[in-house]
């Protein structure tokens, strides 16, 4: 006898099959547009799972992923332990608005809480790399990578001596500059850098430390001896090498010229063993910066990115403390401020590398084009670190914000520069009177 019920049933299960292979098809092509294949194997099938169920869209995928990449980063466990317990009811559209929505509000609570640091051991491995030469077209001054109309800058001249960096340090953008595992040195630097134009009646800033450590790599390649011998021949370049390396054994060997600035980037221990994988650690980047001062040769020190998390304020201030103990303000060219700043690019970079790292876990906002803290997050770092200073390192030291909106100077500094030309005429001013300071050993 026949039975319509029955044949209405089939009728559904029939469409419903086809629907679900219909999207079964959808989900490989969209897939490979999002972090899926970066998840964990093990994760991947519960997300397979989910997605079918609630036939996501390409942005919703890509945001479930994302998600799921952050919480295995912040070892905060699995995304089905945080899957929103829903009705067990066939899922419709109001349905997979409320789980995402609760998905988006876990991640942003998860976001938003202060970041626990473990002490670690250790900084973890470096990427592995394999340092190869080339012989590039040509060698050139280039202006900062990251410089913004929004942005109060300092219009910095980088000159890539190398290619690709060989640490490891989860925030950092030179990841999202090179592709591949390959640090690369021009066989012809030397020659090349020597004949660089440069115009005797104008004063340069130039910087090394843009795509590359400027002294992990030491003295290889005769890298190091081309920028000595550049700096003794162009007086009127400040040149400055940035690093997070205590690699100062050739330097030590030689006559640096006066106009050569080494600077350090700084953090508290904790940051560089959890998030500045294969760095020098604080004591041995403070040892250096020490043992070249007390040659003769101007420093500096960055503190950027400063990151916020639970015992920010007493760990750097603890930092601000003993450069003052150590240094004097008339050995210091620099002291630069900033913080997280990301473009999407950097942030897919990030979680591709599936590093244990809370470097994400952080409220983000839209600054200018990319993403960073809330500003009055910033504030509260920036404030902390330039009211740590006493007045005589205020009055001798340059400081500035690094790669951040001229909004943040009046508030932190209680000034602010007209234009980024009047910024840069005033930084380089500032490096040349500790320069010319330098060439006369303080009694």
């Amino acid at each position: 006898m026949h039975n319509p019920i029955a044949d209405n049933h089939n009728l559904l299960r029939n469409k419903q099959m086809r629907s679900s292979e219909h999207y079964q098809a959808k989900f490989r092509q969209i897939a490979p547009q999002t972090l899926f294949q970066h998840l964990p194997e093990s994760r991947r099938g519960f997300l397979r799972q989910q997605a079918i169920r609630y036939r996501f869209t390409l942005q919703e995928l890509r945001l479930v992923t994302e998600i799921a990449l952050d919480l295995e980063m912040w070892q905060q466990g699995d995304i089905a332990s945080h899957w929103p317990d829903m009705a067990a009811k066939a899922p419709d559209k109001n349905q997979k608005r409320q789980l995402l929505n609760k998905l988006r509000q876990n991640w942003s609570e998860l976001r938003s809480a202060p970041n626990r640091y473990a002490p670690a051991a250790g900084p973890g491995l470096g990427p592995q790399i394999e340092p190869i030469t080339r012989s590039k077209e040509k060698l050139g001054l280039g202006f900062c990578p990251v410089a913004s109309p929004k942005t109060r800058c300092c219009n910095l001249l980088t000159l890539d001596a190398v290619e690709n960096c060989g640490y490891g340090c989860t925030y950092c953008s030179i990841q999202s500059f090179f592709t591949g595992k390959q640090v690369v040195f021009d066989r012809d630097f030397k020659d090349k850098l020597a004949a660089l134009p440069i115009d005797p009646d104008r004063t340069y800033h130039i910087g090394t430390g843009q795509s590359s450590d400027s002294l992990m790599w030491g003295n290889s390649h005769g890298v190091l001896d081309a920028l000595i011998d550049f700096a003794h021949h162009h007086p009127n370049v400040i040149l400055e090498l940035k690093t997070k390396s205590a690699n100062i054994s050739h330097l030590l060997k030689q006559d640096i010229p006066a106009n050569l600035i080494c600077s350090w980037s700084l953090n508290p221990p904790v940051i560089i063993a959890n998030e500045e994988y294969a760095t020098a650690s604080l004591e041995q980047r403070l040892d250096a910066a020490r043992r070249l001062a007390d040659q003769g040769v101007v420093v500096g020190f960055h503190f950027h990115p400063m990151i916020h998390y639970q015992d920010w304020e007493a760990d750097y201030g603890a930092i601000f403390t003993r450069l003052q103990e150590q240094f004097q303000s008339w050995e210091v060219a620099l002291v630069s401020i900033g913080t997280l700043t990301y473009t999407k690019s950097v942030m897919r970079s990030i979680r591709e590398s599936r590093l244990n790292s809370q470097i994400l876990k952080m409220p983000l906002v839209e600054a200018d084009g990319k993403l960073s803290y809330p500003d009055e997050v910033k504030l509260e770092l920036f404030r902390h670190a330039y009211n740590s200073f006493s007045p005589s390192w205020k009055s001798e030291v340059f400081f500035y914000l690094c790669m951040e909106n001229k909004r943040f100077w009046e508030p932190v500094f209680g000034f602010d520069y007209e234009s980024n030309e009047a910024f840069e005429q005033a930084m380089k001013s500032s490096y040349l009177s500790t320069i010319d300071r330098r060439r006369v050993p303080a009694a």
